[in-house]
């Protein structure tokens, strides 16, 4: 069974950034044709797709968030995780880890920005 649980903080600043981990489990993030991305759902609002990195360490990301978005891994310890810096509140949201292709999922954890 695939576990993807999420771990960072909960609640961030306003211009301050935003540092997430996913800690994989039963899958190897370096098995082949695997993509890790991180998703959010903003209150009310549906899935946003941030980005992805590759099972040999490709990035991707969404045009709109590419500016202050980084996604990097760590492969002894089999993570990958988020920074997106010079957050907002617009920023708040529920950030989910997910091989989405696969149906791998996180539970999911909330980020609050203040101002």
């Amino acid at each position: 069974q695939v576990q993807l649980p999420e771990s960072g903080s909960g609640v961030v600043k306003s211009s301050q950034t935003l540092s997430l981990t996913c800690t994989v489990s039963g899958c190897s993030i370096t098995a082949s044709n695997h993509y890790w991305s991180w998703i959010r759902q903003p209150p009310g609002r549906g899935l946003e797709w941030m980005g992805s990195i590759s099972y040999d360490g490709n990035t991707n990301y969404n045009p709109s968030l590419r500016s202050h978005t980084f996604i990097s891994r760590d492969t002894p310890l089999n993570q990958f995780s988020l920074q997106l810096s010079s957050v907002t509140p617009e920023d708040t949201a529920v950030y989910y880890c997910a091989a989405y292709d696969r149906d791998y999922w996180g539970q999911g954890t909330q980020v609050t920005v203040s101002s």
